[in-house]
């Protein structure tokens, strides 16, 4: 995969152009080697879904430790993308993630770390680490109302689309 690329403008905007440029670079890199793209996006909805529509080819992706709305994801996914969800998703004040989380097809969510960052209640203030995903992937079965099972094995196989199928 390419990345992780993407924008930021959150804490960097007067860095936008430079994000910009360098995010449209990657893609087309991703393009051209026909390699999924890993997005970071922060306070940077409009922009992010700009570049990857006008990336052209199949910048198959996936939107990593998504805290956008739900907008921005479906727009995603009808150019191909995942959307993953970290440890935030287990936050109390994280409502409209969990609503995102809800309303997506299963077969277009990805969980993940975002390790060192970002820990999964009953770990959230500690350093983040890959053993914690279970409990990412036990949340996401109980707000829709799945067992941990269905959700791991779905995950899986959206990772392997993703990541090892030819494009």
């Amino acid at each position: 995969a390419i990345g992780e690329t993407g924008l930021d403008y959150h804490y960097a905007e007067a860095t936008r152009v430079q994000q910009l440029e360098s995010f449209v670079t990657h893609l087309a890199v991703a393009r051209d080697y026909c390699k999924p793209v890993i997005v970071h996006s922060r306070s940077a909805k409009q922009d992010t879904l700009d570049a990857l529509k006008e990336s052209k080819g199949d910048a198959a992706g996936v939107l990593h430790c998504f805290t956008e709305d739900l907008d921005m994801a479906k727009r995603a996914i009808e150019q191909n993308f995942y959307i993953s969800f970290s440890g935030i998703l287990t936050f109390k004040n994280a409502k409209e993630l969990k609503d995102v989380a809800k309303a997506l097809p299963l077969e277009r969510i990805l969980i993940e770390t975002d390790s060192p960052y970002l820990a999964p209640v009953p770990f959230r203030g500690k350093s983040n680490e890959p053993k914690y995903v279970p409990h990412v992937a036990e949340y996401l079965a109980e707000l829709r109302g799945v067992s941990v099972e269905k959700i791991a094995e779905q995950t899986s196989e959206n990772f392997k689309q993703l990541f090892f199928n030819e494009r």
